[in-house]
């Protein structure tokens, strides 16, 4: 149930009890927030806002109410009792669940250090006067101390209105009277401001209204249509092409609202944001014309089908009756491999490639104009979410780096947010973050100074080219000696924190026995003491118990035992730039550098015992429904805690294609994947460059790549599970002129459940249907009332006809709603253990449940419901991440992700139940997915048989007749010829394009059959799979950069490519044997079968070189293993099938 709004603001007080939990067996009641402030005296001050109606209906307030009707041009200015509201808010750790009430508790201090920016949760600042009292006074945005006396004695909000309503208005500190009594004349100089319209709607219907009202019609003809004939005739009518020129018969007139445009908007051509940009034909082939190259391209693919065709034909038609069992394994093989080549290469007939204009978005979003006169951002805003689940194999460090990344983004402040996901609710998380927004008070600026890239720290100050390069500032060079010394500073604190965390724990829990024992001793003066056991916490810097879960955990205090938790590290930026001065921070100059932080917010759902919490899409929908509450931006990003952003431009690029005409219709944006610290010679394809630069841009030209767990910008109407605008019914059939209507409602009473999406209006006079949002969403009203806004806010710029399903120019020009205590309340009951029960979150809405790659399923979802999405291929890295280098820590990750496709081949998500809303190549891309680990099983059988066919005599053919080897040269030349042309085309290099080849088949060997036989375990007999995270610990040697790379953990997944090397290698002695001493070589089934042998073993050389390990430090269990497994074999087949003329194990035959 959510929790209950507080009305009103922090300027009346009243105490009361705290929230009586609710009873059992009746349903929860809903939860109210009570305030708490603990003194440095030790003095507790509670107080909660049950009571706040009745004082808010006083005379003195009344009086204060001013209702001016809100314009684009005349924005009510929002009160300052609203902003030191917010500023108690950000300083309150938010906390509550199921059955439990939601409290707010205000923190003197996050962490041991002082935090500095006026931002900051727990920022220093002046305490109060008095007696009794240590709260920190009233600030402005700069944090700078507000004295309402002349006598500047220092005094806090709540004794001040204190001091105003019981005190007569009298100043403690000079006894006189107060001048000004009113706490926003204090602040404002006495000047009254005006409270927003308060007409009983929500802030969001509210919002949404304001923006409504800027709307403006676009640009019709006379008549009030469009002239399509002209559109074309003036522009290419494709998307992301042309220059559409508007009509230049001057103003035109709206038949239904008479409002005439501005001519010269009129006049100015309208130039698109994005451009689709085919593959240059110097790189397809040599022919200089695309169409020759298309052409070229479609003709290796047919002629390579056609002669797979005749092969398996002859294959078929010409068996080896000498070992038929030899020849039928390879036949069902060779016939698998052929249709899996066919469903890897269809949806690569059309790649492409696309650019942005980011010059044209500034033009069009941030430059003054007739509607937006100041030049105010009118870009719609972001939520960036960061998800982390175990600090110890997540390093904090990686992840504040991580956050300050994003902090520093080039993108407007106001219009960011970053939400953290501490899914372990660990407090070493929580203070590594707390760090982290105090370092981004000198970071964010000095990256903004000097336009520092990448503005993650750590690769900023490892940079190994020259750091001077390019910069024309004259204090650089002291500004980043200054930066780098903090950093540094700033490293040993984070590095520190456990020991930190701990020691301060031990300490208070030293007290706290005492304090019981001497407690006991008082109680019980005649009888013996007792050794009092107390639970060990885990401490906060401001000494309370941390919510989250304890180093020694204890009930209500585990991984999957802990309450809701937020924090706002950061509170929202103020709505105007804020320009630094010369003595801020006393770091260094920042005369003109805006010092304004993003939001920033720690957020760690609740977990109780009994609930399947679905591991990271349960986090990552918790942060969708906290985020919709508290920032509702319309579109969302998503990282890893180890991938952060190298262009700081990146997001720009992103909204380029979701701002561009068509764009409303586009999902997510998803940016490759680029990866650091891998070996030079990347052994394990840690790259994966073929997949993200060659497979991704190919499903480009399609409906759009898939979506892969991070780097992802994402429209938030689309995770809500929201047909696209302008969505169709599918074609009903021929007999549609006879039984239309029936045949449309059978339709949809005939598609699946989980593919009626909700609908979404495709015009400002049709809303969307929430008729059905409680059972879709669950029974938040905050959530449910963002939804229009956010629907609204993510449309396109209306500044063209053509553009349809826009916005009006202006209109996020409009500063946002400042946070308060029932905002971040009803945050705190989203993100409960039981929000999501009995609704459709995980299974249509949001982030898909039942995966282990939920992020390929949910992106499949919204592609079958008629969404696009788009590859965003930036000329710098857009953002960069880890990959683990390990050889047992990569095969763990390829298992986990083989196994989510089998799981997705065998759920209601397979392709071949993909609704027509779906293209048929892009369904062919999705049924690919779901196969390529069943490939696995004739590909290991494959591997052995040029084995069998050694140790044996025999091979796959008769006879190395002249059909087969031309076949087979033919088929070998097509295959390199589609090779080079993918690898001119998508700019991989020789050497990755040959290590991905052999990493398939390490891969298919090992992790693939694996994840075939968990999936098939989980289908059967119901056995659910469990990952861990990969470690990202390094090597013993700390010096080697790339020392995990020699470091040999034994897995079990290891054992058939040990297998499969071994007995290749004792087949090859044992044919080379046989041939030479045998009456009557047969060299052509020995040539036959160590080819196809010494291809087995090229391929995995990398895995044999990853078990020697570095310097003779191989398991001995490796040795051992493959010994015995290659022994057993070998005996089991000359027992099997010994020589011809011997009834023994060993037969006639002997070495000389």
């Amino acid at each position: 149930m959510a929790a209950k709004p507080l009305k009103g603001s922090r300027s009346s007080l009243s105490t009361s009890s705290d929230v009586q939990d609710s009873q059992h067996n009746k349903p929860p009641l809903p939860p109210t927030v009570t305030f708490g402030r603990r003194t440095s005296s030790g003095r507790y001050i509670s107080y909660s806002r049950d009571d706040l109606d009745s004082e808010l209906g006083s005379s003195d307030f009344m009086d204060y109410t001013v209702h001016i009707p809100p314009t684009p041009d005349n924005q009510p200015m929002d009160s300052i009792s609203q902003k030191v509201e917010e500023q108690y808010v950000s300083s309150s750790l938010f906390t509550g669940g199921f059955n439990t009430a939601t409290r707010a508790h205000l923190m003197d201090k996050v962490i041991e250090s002082e935090a500095n920016h006026p931002q900051m949760a727990g920022m220093k600042g002046s305490s109060c006067s008095v007696p009794g009292c240590d709260a920190k006074v009233m600030s402005d945005e700069r944090g700078a101390d507000i004295l309402p006396c002349e006598c500047d004695f220092k005094i806090c909000r709540d004794c001040y209105l204190d001091a105003i309503k019981t005190g007569d208005g009298i100043c403690p500190g000079c006894k006189e009277q107060y001048k000004i009594t009113d706490v926003d004349e204090v602040v404002e100089n006495g000047r009254r401001l005006p409270l927003p319209p308060s007409s009983g709607m929500s802030k969001m219907e509210r919002r949404l209204s304001l923006m409504k009202s800027t709307k403006s019609v676009l640009m019709r003809s006379h008549t009030g249509d469009f002239d399509h004939n002209r559109w074309l005739f003036e522009t290419s009518g494709t998307y992301g092409y042309g220059n559409a020129i508007w009509p230049k018969e001057g103003g035109f007139q709206n038949g239904s609202d008479g409002v005439i445009e501005p001519s010269e908007l009129i006049n100015k051509p309208w130039r698109p944001l994005t451009r689709k940009l085919k593959v240059p034909a110097a790189v397809l082939s040599p022919y200089r014309c695309i169409l020759y190259s298309f052409i070229f391209h479609m003709l290796l693919i047919l002629i390579r089908m056609v002669v797979l065709g005749l092969f398996l034909q002859w294959r078929v038609a010409h068996p080896n009756n000498d070992a038929v069992w030899l020849w039928g394994m390879s036949v069902v093989c060779e016939i698998w491999f052929a249709f899996s080549w066919v469903l890897d290469q269809l949806p690569k007939l059309c790649p492409i490639n696309r650019s942005t204009d980011l010059n044209v978005l500034k033009e069009k979003f941030e430059t003054p104009n007739e509607y937006n006169r100041t030049g105010k951002s009118d870009l719609p805003g972001i939520d960036i979410f960061v998800s982390t689940a175990d600090p110890e194999k997540e390093p904090p460090l990686v992840t504040a780096n991580t956050i300050l990344s994003i902090l520093a983004a080039d993108y407007p402040v106001e219009k960011l947010a970053c939400y953290v996901s501490d899914d372990g609710g660990a407090l070493l998380t929580f203070e590594a973050m707390a760090e982290a927004a105090s370092f981004a008070n000198m970071w964010v600026p000095f990256c903004r100074k000097h336009n520092i890239e990448p503005r993650n720290p750590e690769s900023y100050f490892n940079l190994k080219k020259d750091p001077y390069k390019n910069k024309v500032r004259t204090d650089f060079v002291k500004d980043r000696r200054r930066v780098k010394r903090e950093y540094d500073e700033f490293k040993v604190r984070i590095n520190s924190l456990p020991d930190s965390i701990r020691r301060r724990s031990d300490a208070y829990h030293a007290r706290e026995e005492i304090k019981a024992m001497k407690q006991h001793r008082q109680k019980r003066d005649d009888e013996p003491l007792e050794i009092v056991k107390i639970p060990k916490a885990t401490w906060m810097a401001d000494g309370t118990h941390w919510p989250g879960t304890w180093l020694n955990p204890s009930s209500e205090h585990s991984k999957g035992d802990h309450a809701g938790i937020i924090q706002v590290m950061l509170k929202p930026p103020s709505d105007e730039p804020l320009r630094g001065t010369g003595d801020d921070s006393g770091a260094f100059e920042l005369i003109d550098v805006d010092i304004r932080l993003p939001m920033l917010v720690y957020v760690s759902r609740e977990k109780r015992p009994g609930y399947d919490h679905n591991k990271k899409a349960g986090a990552m929908n918790s942060l969708v429904r906290a985020s919709a509450i508290m920032s509702n931006g319309p579109f969302i990003l998503n990282l890893d805690c180890d991938h952060y952003i190298y262009n700081s431009q990146a997001m720009r690029e992103g909204m380029c294609f979701m701002m561009d005409r068509g764009g409303d219709r586009l999902c997510y944006v998803q940016f490759p994947q680029r990866f650091e610290g891998i070996d030079p010679s990347d052994r394990y394809a840690n790259h994966n460059t073929v997949f993200f630069d060659g497979n991704m841009r190919a499903l480009d030209g399609l409906q759009g790549p898939v979506y892969v767990g991070t780097g992802c910008l994402f429209r938030r109407i689309a995770l809500y599970g929201f047909d696209p605008p302008r969505s169709k019914e599918p074609h009903p059939g021929c007999c549609s002129c006879c039984f239309a209507r029936r045949k449309k409602h059978a339709a949809v009473a005939n598609t699946p459940e989980e593919n009626r999406a909700l609908r979404m209006g495709d015009s400002d006079d049709e809303d969307m249907n929430l008729s059905l949002a409680p059972k879709k969403f669950g029974n938040s009203t905050f959530l449910i009332d963002s939804i229009p806004v956010a629907e609204f806010q993510g449309r396109p710029l209306a500044d063209h006809p053509a553009v349809k399903n826009g916005r009006p120019p202006g209109a996020l020009t409009i500063p946002r709603e400042l946070l308060d205590a029932s905002t971040v309340a009803e945050a705190i009951s989203v993100i409960s253990c039981w929000y999501e029960d009995k609704t459709e979150w995980g299974q249509r809405v949001g982030w898909i449940y039942g995966s282990v790659t939920e992020d390929v399923v949910t992106g499949y979802r919204m592609h079958n419901r008629g969404w696009r999405s788009v590859y965003c291929v930036t000329k710098r890295d857009a953002f960069r991440g880890t990959a683990p280098i390990n050889l047992t820590d990569r095969l763990h990750q390829v298992l986990r992700w083989a196994t989510g496709s089998v799981e997705i081949f065998f759920s209601r998500n397979n392709a071949l139940l993909a609704t027509s809303k779906m293209k048929f190549l892009q369904r062919i891309a999705y049924l690919n997915v779901g196969i390529y680990p069943f490939t696995s099983i004739f590909l290991i059988v494959y591997c052995f048989l040029p084995a069998l066919s050694l140790f044996s005599g025999q091979f796959i053919v008769q006879t190395l007749n002249v059909t087969f080897l031309v076949y087979l040269l033919v088929i070998t030349v097509t295959i390199c010829m589609l090779a080079v042309l993918e690898v001119k085309w998508s700019g991989v290099a020789l050497e990755e394009w040959w290590r991905n080849e052999q990493f398939w088949l390490i891969g298919g060997t090992s992790a693939h059959l694996a994840a075939v036989l968990q999936g098939l375990l989980k289908v059967i007999a119901g056995i659910e799979i469990s990952f861990t995270l990969t470690s990202k610990s390094v090597g013993d040697d700390e010096d080697d950069e790339f020392a995990d790379l020699y470091v040999v953990k034994w897995s079990s997944l290891m054992i058939p490519p040990i297998t499969i090397m071994m007995v290749n290698l004792i087949a090859i002695a044992v044919g080379f044997s046989r041939t030479i001493y045998s009456v009557i070589p047969q060299w052509s089934r020995l040539l036959g079968g160590v080819f196809f042998s010494f291809w087995v073993l090229a391929h995995l050389y990398p895995f044999a070189k990853g078990l020697m390990g570095r310097r003779g430090r191989t398991p001995t269990i490796v040795f051992v293993w493959s010994g015995l497994i290659a022994i057993t074999i070998s005996l089991l087949w000359v027992a099997i099938n010994p020589p011809a003329g011997s009834n023994q194990i060993g037969g006639s035959f002997q070495f000389p």
